[in-house]
């Protein structure tokens, strides 16, 4: 959500701009005189757009064919800037028409490659821009206006973070949620600078309006890593004051609970993972029941006949009324470290007995989870390593038993030997007892292995590999200790006895020329 009232705010610089050379005309504004210039405006966008949309696609196809990355790169520059210079010479702005033009851009097939070229351009520009900004503060303006421009920083900051506030808390009902949203965008957007520039140019702004503007932008930039900071402390704070009751489900439908449900699972976030479980639940017949702060997701979950629940887990209120003092599991599937963090604590001191399940991305997260109370860490780098190493051991036949034992182990161990830890207790190299150990293994015959039509005699496995073939299961019958003179066939399954180098080496014997060992 943040990303899309990012995206608003540069959105709503286009009328804006247009609105600026109209408004700093000289008398009366008239009404008719601002639709004129708007709908002229509007006009030669709607132009300058078609035309883009329309020749672009083609001439980045032919550059691209060239194959020339520096040609290509150049080329995608003098688009920009060609494409701002002929908005400047429509009597519009140089900035609107290189946001036009990235907006263009975006839309090509190329547009993957040209964001990866012009990366570093960007960066560089980037700092060019805030350093250039950074240079037009007069400091001794702000050393005699310090104190209105702190109250400027103040209003601007207080106001904008009042009106996202409200707007969250509108549409989604979380005190939480919508503080940390309010301080993560309290700051003054890029583009107003360049907004208060027009507005200077063409008189709407005094040099000190504009400075005393500039000075309380650069105060709410230089602020906004601290009320990052701040944010989710305030949010929880200011949540435990209001004690406001809130909602489960829809907001139609805020007075149905799961209190009923007993024995069950309470998974918290409706995400892929979320997902993913409240599926193999349905599939086995354990009974569940979701809470999710998305109320697009929670409707459509709803409609699918989803036992899902609108309400955010940090809250005490809400875990009661999901029917946390019934349920046999909790599992925790969101993003937010912070809230994961609160939600383990409200459960653990809810319920003392409850078994919690945690999904974290972070590392730094597993140790503290484990302290607020969590029963099983997942962390998603980690349980792909294990599936990793677990494949690649089965294929030096490391026995099944072995291979759980140690993935049991490390997850016992908080993933401690994965974080560069001291392991307590048995360690993973360890296994290397289990390399020159004897073992068996089983081998089904297939069509085009050298083995078929022969006696274990004449295929002289022990002599080659030091396999001793025990067993042989032919049409569901097993054959103990077959003779040297018994011949192999096609769908045979040997059981195979012998050290892993043995194994491995008898493998490639009795596979066919050319593709890999099947094994059952």
């Amino acid at each position: 959500m943040a990303a899309g009232i990012l995206l608003l705010q540069d959105l709503c610089i286009v009328p804006m701009m247009l609105l600026v050379p109209v408004l700093g005309q000289s008398g009366r504004v008239s009404y008719p005189l601002v639709g004129w210039a708007l709908l002229k405006a509007v006009v030669l966008l709607i132009l300058i757009v078609l035309a883009a949309r329309t020749l672009l696609p083609r001439l980045l196809r032919q550059v691209a064919l060239l194959r020339n990355r520096e040609l290509f790169i150049l080329f995608v520059i003098l688009l920009c800037l060609g494409t701002a210079w002929l908005t400047s010479e429509s009597g519009l702005s140089l900035a609107l028409g290189a946001f036009i033009a990235g907006l263009v851009i975006s839309e090509s097939e190329f547009s993957h490659q040209i964001v990866a070229d012009i990366l570093p351009l960007r960066d560089s520009f980037s700092g060019i821009f805030f350093i250039s900004i950074g240079m037009l503060l007069d400091l001794h303006f702000l050393a005699e206006q310090a104190f209105a421009s702190f109250g400027t920083f103040i209003l601007i900051v207080g106001v904008k973070s009042a009106v996202l506030f409200v707007v969250f808390w509108l549409l989604y009902r979380s005190v939480r949620l919508g503080v940390v949203l309010a301080f993560s965008l309290a700051q003054i957007g890029e583009f107003s600078f360049i907004l208060a520039r027009a507005g200077r140019d063409h008189g709407l702004l005094t040099a000190a309006s504009e400075q005393m503007f500039l000075a309380a932008s650069i105060l709410s930039m230089m602020a906004t890593p601290f009320l990052i900071l701040w944010a989710h402390r305030v949010a929880f704070g200011l949540e435990a004051v209001v004690r406001r009751p809130p909602g489960l489900q829809s907001p139609e439908q805020e007075e149905e609970t799961a209190s009923s449900i007993t024995g069950h699972v309470i998974v918290v976030g409706y995400g892929l993972n979320g997902q993913n479980l409240t599926r193999v639940l349905r599939e086995v017949g354990i009974p569940y029941s979701i809470l999710e702060m998305d109320p697009d997701l929670v409707r459509q979950a709803k409609e699918a006949g989803e036992p899902i629940f609108f309400g955010d887990g940090t809250r005490p209120e809400v875990l009661r009324k999901i029917g946390i003092e019934q349920a046999r599991v909790f599992v925790i599937a969101i993003s937010d470290p912070v809230a994961t963090a609160h939600v383990v604590s409200q459960a653990r001191r809810l319920r003392a007995d409850l078994y919690l399940v945690v999904r974290t991305r972070y590392v730094a997260e597993i140790d503290r989870l484990y302290r607020l109370g969590a029963s099983q860490v997942i962390p998603e780098e980690f349980e792909t390593s294990v599936e990793i190493f677990a494949r690649v051991l089965q294929q030096y036949h490391i026995p099944r038993n072995v291979i759980t034992l140690q993935v049991d182990l490390i997850r016992k161990e908080h993933y401690r030997t994965l974080r560069g830890l001291h392991l307590q207790g048995r360690r993973l190299d360890e296994l290397s007892q289990f390399l020159v150990g004897t073992t068996t293994d089983t081998f089904l015959i297939v069509e085009g292995s050298p083995a078929v039509g022969k006696s274990l005699e004449r295929l002289e496995l022990r002599s080659r590999s030091g396999v001793t073939v025990i067993s042989v299961v032919r049409e569901g019958k097993s054959i103990h200790n077959p003779g040297a003179d018994f011949l192999l066939a096609i769908g045979d399954i040997l059981v195979l006895l012998g050290s892993h180098k043995e194994l491995d080496q008898a493998m490639q014997i009795l596979s066919p020329p050319g593709r890999g060992e099947e094994s059952g």
